[in-house]
């Protein structure tokens, strides 16, 4: 991954050399570049910044030199990040998200912000994404990238030392926070590491560490604990089986589509009958939505083995496709999954781009290492 930071600061970014980014660094996995967007002025003081249109406090930091900057760092590929206050909230599943980018450049912003232009202008070159990390104002953006940065980093693959220390960390593990750890001595100062930690069953242990997690949400972040409700309130439920007849017209609405994108009809599930969906249900973990007394969309979930959750038949009615539902329902059927779990994988057609972008949106990653159905592609994502 290329990492290249457009900032008037340049020593903000001497972190990058430290700890686990420098190794990174230094063993080609990684390769930063730190910019000074001075070096784009052409006066001799090297003004960035003018007063702002409209009258107000504060400077506004001038289009020129960033549009001479990007004409020169943006490759075909590239993702623009603008920290900023206004932008949308920084989340682990975001960061996920931005580890699959092969090329990320920050814009640093100072002084009341960049000229708008500068980002519109970017959005018609590049990926563009604004981002916040929180409901606070910083003096400028470089805080915000270094954050951004050691957030997403540490995802790439052969990053970490020992990759089984991202699965159950907060906001890893179904978007929960993380357990309580404990370490030597069994008893320090009177208090003493839980028995169940020192009793050898692992089993009891994942339990324990699920159950104290979930505690732990409940009473510190009660928001990340409503994946089951949409944000206008409709709640995600199991399927039973009387909601096999709905969800095979449901199914043969969404395929037709994927059998047009695909020019075939070789779909399983176009060739499903009413017994099949019933079947299927009784070995799937489903959950579907109602709107209106009407079932408007469904995902499936499995453990294949000890260790991977099989995602399938994310469904959403063809009248509410784009509406946000496929993502929630693909959020929601990852947060179910067994807590034994480590990674997701789903399929989807080969030529189905519309898909392939939401779930490479959701952090998943092309897998043709794995085989595949006829006209299709597997994605997983590490949990």
């Amino acid at each position: 991954m290329r990492l290249d930071y457009l900032t008037i600061f340049p020593d903000f970014f001497a972190p990058l050399e430290l700890s686990l980014p420098g190794k990174a660094a230094a063993s080609g996995l990684l390769d930063f570049a730190v910019h000074d967007l001075r070096d784009w002025t052409h006066d001799r003081h090297r003004k960035v910044d003018d007063t702002p249109y409209g009258g107000g406090a504060g400077m506004v930091m001038k289009p020129e030199p960033w549009g001479e900057a990007f004409d020169q760092l943006l490759a075909p590929g590239a993702t623009v990040i603008f920290t900023t206050p206004s932008g949308e909230p920084f989340d682990q599943r975001l960061a996920e998200e931005l580890a699959t980018r092969e090329r990320l450049v920050f814009a640093c912003g100072r002084y009341e912000g960049i000229d708008q232009r500068v980002i519109d202008h970017a959005r018609e070159i590049a990926e563009v994404r604004e981002i916040s990390l929180g409901d606070y104002v910083l003096n400028g953006g470089e805080v915000a990238a270094l954050a951004i940065t050691e957030a997403v980093v540490r995802l790439l693959p052969g990053f970490m030392g020992n990759a089984e220390s991202l699965v159950e960390e907060s906001h890893a593990q179904g978007g929960l926070l993380e357990y309580p750890v404990y370490t030597k001595p069994p008893l320090w100062r009177g208090h003493e590491v839980p028995a169940v930690l020192r009793s050898g069953d692992h089993g009891k242990v994942a339990a324990w560490r699920h159950e104290q997690a979930v505690r732990r949400t409940a009473e510190r972040r009660p928001d990340l604990l409503a994946p089951s409700v949409l944000d206008d309130g409709t709640p995600i439920v199991r399927a039973t089986p009387g909601d096999a007849g709905e969800i095979l017209t449901l199914q043969r609405a969404c395929w037709v589509q994927e059998a047009q994108a695909n020019d075939t009809l070789d779909i399983p599930a176009l060739q499903e009958s009413f017994d099949d969906v019933r079947g299927w249900l009784g070995e799937w973990d489903t959950w579907v939505v109602r709107r209106a007394g009407r079932l408007v969309g469904a995902v499936r979930g499995r453990l294949e083995g000890e260790h991977t959750w099989d995602i399938g038949r994310i469904m959403v009615a063809p009248d509410l496709q784009g509406s946000g539902l496929g993502r929630v329902l693909l959020e929601h059927i990852q947060a179910v999954a067994p807590a034994g779990v480590t990674s997701y994988v789903l399929f989807t057609g080969a030529a189905s781009a519309r898909n392939q972008r939401l779930y490479k949106k959701a952090g998943f990653r092309l897998r043709t290492d794995l085989p595949a159905p006829p006209h299709a592609v597997v994605l997983s994502k590490r949990r």
